[in-house]
């Protein structure tokens, strides 16, 4: 047993009372530095305590930690969720996936993780993951569909993730065109698909989710604050992680049947009801330079659809848009 795990026990024992310094630092053997330390490390992990001067630590709240025996008991799906590859830490539970499906892995084969330390977005931008405090995940998917119809995978994951965040918390989540989610204008989940290919139809499709549940004001730096939120920090009070995660696969699994049976079309009608991109002023860097117009739709391929300000309508099939200011409008 490790001096964290030494630490825990230790404050579990006393079910909730302080522990001073000194007796923490004589039990354990260490410098009350480096208890200090110790209980910095654990914050980091999820653990909660209250620090008073002259009265020591108390343990508050230990993180929430998902349960990889319950998730198959708990999921009612057929296809998504099956097998679960579950872990601590990875460095990114995108890569694993890929590599899995290389080796044969079935559809629907999910890799979880309750920290990634290389976790990665679209354009490779780096992804918080704390530990413990979301769900950072990727799946395994093996569409029957054209290669250029793939990315309105993206947009039906961005469906499903939002019905069941909805659904959990009651907060009014909404998509931002192509693969983020937000509430009240901050991201809470992004959303990173990335095909392989043969013959012009996807081998497999990876789709990378990554939500934060569970992150508190301080799990954000300054920068982070200004553009990201968590659903804890938005309803006040923690989510159940694996309540979310089954209600998502429950929902992508629905809305994946139906994508099969129907094509796009019923995806983007629950798209645009959910969007929280359309009827506003968009603007996106392309290779001709900055654009700027009004989103009015998606097109049947998953484009969003712009009318410029000369009322001529183009369409966008890629890129990060931002919401102008006001005063630009």
């Amino acid at each position: 047993m490790n001096i964290n795990e030494r630490l825990i026990r230790l404050f579990e024992q006393k079910e909730g009372e302080f522990v001073s310094g000194e007796e923490l630092s004589a039990t354990l053997s260490c410098s009350r530095t480096a208890i200090w330390k110790h209980v910095e490390k654990l914050r980091s992990e999820g653990y909660v305590f209250e620090a008073v001067s002259r009265k020591g630590y108390r343990l508050l709240e230990k993180p929430d930690k998902l349960e990889p025996e319950l998730i198959g008991r708990m999921l009612k799906t057929e296809l998504l969720g099956r097998p679960v590859h579950y872990y601590e830490q990875l460095g990114s539970t995108q890569t694993l996936a890929h590599e899995l499906a290389r080796e044969g892995a079935p559809e629907g084969t999910l890799v979880i993780a309750e920290r990634q330390t290389a976790g990665r977005g679209r354009m490779g931008r780096k992804w918080h993951s704390p530990k413990g405090k979301g769900l950072w995940m990727s799946m395994v998917l093996k569409p029957r569909i054209p290669l250029q119809f793939a990315p309105q995978l993206t947009l039906l994951v961005a469906v499903a993730l939002c019905r069941a965040i909805r659904q959990v918390t009651s907060l009014p989540a909404g998509i931002k065109w192509p693969n983020d989610l937000l509430i009240g204008g901050k991201k809470i989940s992004g959303i990173l698909s990335e095909s392989i290919s043969e013959d012009e139809h996807p081998l497999y499709v990876i789709v990378g989710v990554g939500i934060s549940a569970n992150l508190r004001e301080d799990d954000y730096t300054e920068e982070l604050k200004a553009v990201a939120t968590s659903l804890q920090i938005e309803s006040g009070k923690p989510v159940d992680r694996m309540e979310l995660l089954c209600r998502f696969l429950e929902e992508l699994e629905s809305l994946y049947a139906l994508f099969h049976q129907q094509g796009f079309g019923p995806i983007k009608l629950l798209w645009e009801a959910l969007s929280v991109s359309l009827n506003r002023r968009v603007r996106n860097q392309t290779a001709n330079g900055l654009i700027e117009g009004t989103a009015i739709g998606l097109d049947d391929s998953g484009a969003l659809t712009v009318r410029l300000d000369d009322g001529t309508e183009t369409k966008w099939y890629s890129g990060t848009i931002e919401f102008p200011p006001l005063s630009s409008q």
